[in-house]
């Protein structure tokens, strides 16, 4: 999910740097956006938050799933002894439960992806923030979201991993490799399979 808040960032960089001019004097530098938001202290409550909350919505919706089954083994029990009539307007109304519980999964859905940009924005500003401070320090031409995105020799002086400094100039420690893939949070509700203490 942290990666689908950083798309939109990695897109403005991206289109800034296709539009630069290609110069053999150009120093680029390169930042592991998922590595810095995960050792960020902020972001374990932000996943634990997420999580929670997401528990609390499946919770939720596993009632009204469990209602809707309890009307319709009823129904079903009940078929036989109904008039036409009576079939037709109980099937309506359990087609309707059917699409409430439809159009409230999507909801809560779309409320957790709300949520996670709300509490994600403040740390986003942050590295954001953080990335523009090293990439002026180092005279950096433009910044990528990761060394992948390069087509050039990584051991050439023109492109820099400014990882390590922007971790610093945020206060942090790197404590996963740069290369390493970050934690993610799953709105499922499911136990996350990443060790880490509470």
């Amino acid at each position: 999910m942290v990666n689908r808040v950083c798309t939109s960032v990695v897109a403005l960089v991206l289109t800034s740097f296709l539009l630069l001019p290609t110069a053999q004097g150009q120093k680029i530098g390169y930042a592991n956006q998922e590595a810095l938001l995960a050792n960020m202290p902020e972001m374990s409550d932000i996943q634990r938050q997420l999580q929670q909350e997401a528990r609390q919505q499946q919770q939720e919706l596993q009632k009204e799933q469990k209602e809707l089954q309890r009307k319709m083994q009823q129904y079903q029990q009940q078929q036989s002894l109904l008039s036409d009539s009576a079939r037709a307007e109980r099937e309506r109304e359990l087609r309707q439960m059917q699409q409430r519980l439809q159009k409230s999964s999507q909801q809560r859905q779309q409320e957790l992806r709300k949520r996670e940009r709300e509490l994600m924005q403040p740390l986003l500003e942050d590295l954001q923030s953080a990335i523009e401070t090293v990439s002026s320090e180092q005279n950096l031409d433009v910044v990528l979201r990761s060394q992948a995105l390069l087509d050039v020799d990584e051991n050439s002086s023109s492109v820099v991993n400014i990882s390590p400094d922007v971790a610093q100039e945020l206060g942090i420690q790197l404590q996963q490799a740069p290369e390493e893939p970050s934690p993610t949070v799953q709105p499922s509700g499911t136990p996350s399979t990443q060790g880490g203490g509470q």
